[in-house]
């Protein structure tokens, strides 16, 4: 094992087996799916929920970046998990995504074509939620309603949308806290949990997509100089 990859486990292993909220680091990592998959099959630390149909993910290796390999065929499934993450304290999130494929048709502003490659999902402690989306459809900057279970409110951020940037490893940095207070018009609560989540099932076609090194911060620089020189392919910067 290299240092680095050393590293990343060592940080990971802090992350989950401490209170995640409690600590003085500059970065809380929530996802290293170099840990492989547990002895239910399922990556370490997180729970499979399956919607509608049965799941088809695996674990993959570009380089040094492992990652979450979601596949779907007119089915629905997603990976949560449970945190206690401030966010005024630990604002900013950054994750690595690569969709391959989009469901032809998807667009979450109707509810028979609601299917995205890629969601990624901020439940708050007050059943809030924010889910950052690689939309088919609808434009890349627009936040509006999402569909939402009872009792719960969701809004959607299309951060990438069609097809002009499929195939591409891209690393997304967003200030969940300002994204919180535009959508809610408040100071976000506690975070209570995390889903990575991919559907097709409503338009009836197939979705692909690639997830990596999910990470809570409080700067959003440190993580960009963190992850920019050991990202494989083109990486377009924000």
């Amino acid at each position: 094992m290299s240092l680095f990859a050393l590293l990343r486990y060592v940080l990971f292993c802090v992350a989950l087996f401490l209170p995640i909220a409690a600590g003085a680091s500059e970065r809380v990592v929530i996802a290293d799916f170099s840990l492989g998959l547990d002895a239910e099959g399922v990556p370490s630390g997180w729970q499979l929920k399956e919607r509608v149909g049965k799941a088809n993910f695996s674990i993959i290796r570009d380089g040094d970046l492992h990652a979450l390999h979601l596949r779907s065929i007119d089915n629905s499934f997603g990976f949560q998990k449970p945190l206690e993450v401030d966010p005024l304290q630990y604002p900013m999130l950054s994750w690595i995504w690569k969709v391959t494929r989009v469901p032809v048709g998807g667009d979450f502003r109707r509810g028979e074509t609601d299917d995205q490659a890629a969601q990624l999902f901020v439940a708050f402690s007050n059943r809030n939620a924010v889910v950052y989306i690689w939309d088919t459809t609808a434009p890349q900057g627009l936040a509006d309603n999402a569909w939402a279970p009872p009792f719960m409110t969701i809004k959607a951020i299309v951060v990438r949308s069609g097809v002009m940037e499929t195939g591409k490893w891209i690393l997304e940095t967003r200030n969940v806290c300002e994204d919180y207070k535009c959508l809610f018009g408040d100071e976000p609560p506690g975070i209570a949990g995390v889903r990575i989540q991919i559907n097709s099932q409503h338009t009836e076609t197939s979705g692909e997509s690639f997830f990596a090194d999910l990470v809570f911060q409080r700067q959003a620089e440190r993580m960009n100089m963190a992850y920019g020189m050991r990202l494989p392919g083109e990486i377009p910067w924000d």
